[in-house]
């Protein structure tokens, strides 16, 4: 009975997110949650144009998000409509969780408006780092869906972080999130 129950615990704790098969990814609005702007453009314009390849609809945050402003304008009523209008329902929150360690899902389902209002102040890549973890949080309608991440092992400098992040996430795209 006690194996039943941590089983029944196990698999409904599993299911708190979406699984990211069930992503299907259409669409998107790519936000780098970064303190740099130079970090932000990276990022979104890197994943922007992976995705494209995939034939996914896509536009990063920065063409709505002035320099300098907080990403949290992305949840305002007017910028939601605006983007909704033009074909985009779901969004994709993209940073760093951390360097050199194996970091844990984050099981929080903040809210879309919370989580654009967190910041960072980690960057893509870090002097004396050897790996550096990516964490992609995945919002329709307000809510969270689903939560992924990739690590990139065997960095040097900021060149072979991005190499390994298109690599890996050229990879991670096409088998999960399509």
């Amino acid at each position: 009975m006690k194996n039943s129950v941590i089983v029944l615990f196990v698999l409904m704790s599993l299911n708190s997110f979406s699984q990211l098969s069930s992503l299907k990814l259409k669409n998107v609005v790519v936000v780098g949650q970064f303190d740099k702007i130079e970090e932000r453009f990276t990022i979104e314009s890197t994943l922007v144009t992976l995705l494209n390849e995939f034939q996914v609809k896509t536009t990063p945050s920065v063409n709505y998000v002035k320099s300098g402003e907080s990403s949290a304008v992305l949840a305002s009523d007017s910028l939601l409509n605006v983007l909704k209008e033009k074909g985009f329902d779901t969004y994709v929150i993209v940073s760093v969780r951390g360097y050199d360690r194996k970091y844990k899902i984050s099981e929080i389902k903040y809210p879309f408006a919370e989580k654009l209002d967190q910041g960072t102040l980690r960057e893509i890549y870090r002097n004396a780092a050897v790996s550096v973890t990516f964490e992609f949080a995945f919002y329709r309608n307000g809510e969270m869906v689903a939560i992924d991440q990739i690590k990139c092992n065997n960095i040097s400098d900021r060149e072979s972080t991005l190499k390994r992040f298109v690599k890996k996430a050229a990879k991670r795209i096409e088998s999960k999130w399509l």
